[in-house]
């Protein structure tokens, strides 16, 4: 992550096939996620929509040349965190993921609170620090979500990122829908 400024840590995304528990957490979750993300779509007047099934949604980011699997597992040490970003990887974009927390607040690492940023627009942006416990996963909007203002929805822009690791070992797995050229 220093090399690129991304933060303090480290990362490796899955090759295929991807681990087993992997693929069948992306795959089960994918179709609850695509209505969702439809209801979305629709919210912001958008007319694209998500296939049911995350098969037939990577054969269209196949088709726009992104083929590679995004799945990663991370891991920060003491002092590691990661800036605030979107996992924007090509054309095609899922506009939610996951993450998964591999290890346990308070016993295996302090701090590592997990952030969420939604800037608004004319008004200053506003910050959640989320806390997983061991095996609990956070959903989040990869680029945008919809927000209900006074003239119908707008797109709300959010970012994430981790706080500095106070002490210990944080692990995390990253469940990104879209795959990347």
């Amino acid at each position: 992550m220093a090399r690129y400024r991304f933060g303090e840590g480290d990362y490796q995304y899955f090759a295929n096939p991807l681990p087993k528990v992997v693929d069948e957490l992306r795959q089960s979750a994918y179709p609850y996620l695509a209505r969702e993300a439809n209801r979305w779509n629709g919210a912001l007047g958008v007319a694209a929509r998500f296939p049911e099934s995350l098969d037939a949604f990577l054969l269209e980011c196949h088709t726009v040349g992104q083929t590679k699997p995004t799945p990663l597992l991370l891991h920060y040490e003491t002092g590691g965190y990661n800036c605030l970003h979107q996992d924007l990887y090509g054309e095609l974009a899922f506009p939610m993921q996951l993450v998964c927390c591999l290890s346990q607040p308070g016993r295996d690492f302090d701090g590592g609170e997990f952030l969420l940023v939604e800037q608004r627009p004319r008004a200053q942006s506003r910050g959640e620090a989320v806390s997983p416990a061991l095996g609990e996963a956070v959903i989040f909007a990869t680029r945008y979500r919809p927000v209900k203002g006074s003239k119908g929805y707008y797109r709300a822009n959010m970012k994430h990122g981790v706080s500095r690791v106070k002490s210990g070992s944080r692990y995390t797995l990253g469940v990104i829908f879209h795959d990347a050229n």
